[in-house]
């Protein structure tokens, strides 16, 4: 007989999943701290400065179909360990980095590949497996955690203004794997079963009537008779624009969010705390915006992700108004409208991707999904630099932004999950 448990043991593996995700991606979120404060100390340009976040995209990128192949088939309690040491290893040497070649080995090979060890793609993953009927809802705040790490910002940047760069970088690489090593190894369990358990808290007869549920609409579906691993995924038109949708929207809008936006504020004539602070603003709200996501499983993925898209591209056009420190009122505006809006996107893209393509080899399609992701970020990050370099402006910037965030949503719209998968509520 199947054990009673009050709590359900998948929120504590969301818990730990938030947490993870928190840690892990301040590796990156705070970078837009670090960007301003490097090229001060080395003179450097802005488009050679931005390569350092550029080769942690790719890198993450790149690593990513084998961060979800580890996870696939090793214990995931190692893998996210592993991943959040290789973090904390990466960004604690950073401190004594003085060439542009040696925060690339530092914060761009070894962050990025524990990153992706301990990043989206396995965490996901993870939660994917304890939840079912409510997955945007546990997407969402997973999400969540992603939009938090943004306030790290901030607070790195009075560390910085405090005590210097470098004793940042220690305390971050310190705090992270201190905090997500022994809480992986300790807590994390792959799936239900191994707590004698089902998918969101089911109980046997539960399960056994959802199972039995869905494959009665299998049948009139077709999709999920399919095991999707990656070579049948990649068949299909849906995989590849799920695949530029990550390019566009997590790789192009979002990475030019995280590493150029306290550079868009100190342009238009902010200080460098202010400018952290909106940027600070935008992850609370990039939080909240996760959480609007779950609405998705009610009115359907797509029905909620392009009209969404749109009202995001509407608060991005506001940045090309922002060219002095006149309308205090519109950098606030900015910051909370594009992270409510874009806060959603994780969210309904990763409950997609799920609806559509889970199984046991869902590890390594969302790898691919990442990759495609760090494709976008790796061109992005680098090109705003130099375009900003060339021209004195982020003018060209703000225009690839939305025209990136337009074609998301069309694309959204074709992918159309309703269609191939009518299993959600």
């Amino acid at each position: 007989m199947t054990r009673q448990h009050r709590l359900f043991y998948g929120w504590v593996i969301l818990a730990i999943g938030f947490a993870t995700i928190i840690c892990g991606y301040v590796c990156r979120n705070t970078f837009s701290v670090f960007y301003p404060a490097i090229v001060d100390e080395f003179g450097w340009t802005r488009g050679n400065t931005g390569l350092i976040f550029s080769v942690n995209s790719l890198v993450y990128g790149l690593f990513a179909p084998v961060a979800g192949a580890l996870v696939d088939r090793f214990k995931t309690r190692y893998v996210l360990a592993a991943g959040a040491l290789l973090i904390g290893i990466g960004m604690a040497l950073c401190s004594i980095a003085t060439t542009t070649w040696q925060f690339i080995i530092l914060y761009g090979v070894v962050a990025g590949i524990g990153l992706s060890i301990a990043g989206w793609v396995p965490v996901s993953t993870l939660v994917a497996n304890w939840f079912s009927r409510r997955r945007a809802l546990a997407f969402g705040i997973l999400g969540a955690g992603l939009g938090m790490s943004y306030l790290s910002a901030y607070v790195a940047q009075r560390v910085i203004a405090s005590f210097g760069w470098q004793t940042a970088y220690v305390a971050i690489g310190a705090f992270i794997a201190s905090l997500i090593v022994p809480i992986s190894i300790l807590f994390v369990r792959r799936f239900p079963s191994d707590k004698g358990l089902f998918p969101d808290g089911m109980k046997a007869e539960e399960a056994s009537s959802a199972a039995a549920l869905r494959e009665r609409q299998v049948v009139s579906t077709g999709w999920h008779r399919t095991e999707w691993t990656l070579k049948a995924a990649a068949r299909t038109r849906q995989f590849w624009l799920m695949f530029l949708i990550f390019m566009t929207a997590m790789g192009i809008v979002e990475q030019l969010a995280i590493s150029h936006q306290v550079y868009f504020y100190m342009d238009a004539g902010y200080d460098a705390l202010t400018a952290a602070k909106l940027y600070g603003l935008f992850g609370i709200c990039f939080a909240l915006g996760n959480l609007s996501g779950a609405l998705s499983d009610r009115i359907g993925r797509e029905r909620f992700f392009s009209p969404t898209a749109l009202v995001c591209t509407a608060f991005v056009s506001l940045l090309f108004l922002m060219n002095d420190t006149s309308a205090s009122w519109l950098p606030p505006l900015i910051a909370v409208g594009f992270g409510l809006t874009f806060g959603s996107f994780p969210c309904v893209l990763n409950a997609t991707l799920a609806d559509l393509f889970h199984g046991k080899h869902y590890g390594s399609i969302a790898g691919v999904m990442v990759l495609g992701f760090a494709l976008g970020g790796t061109v992005s990050a680098w090109l705003a630099g130099y375009l900003h370099d060339v021209t004195g402006t982020y003018t060209s910037t703000y225009a690839l932004l939305i025209v990136a965030l337009i074609a998301t949503s069309a694309m959204m719209w074709i992918v159309a999950p309703r269609k191939v998968n009518p299993l959600r509520k």
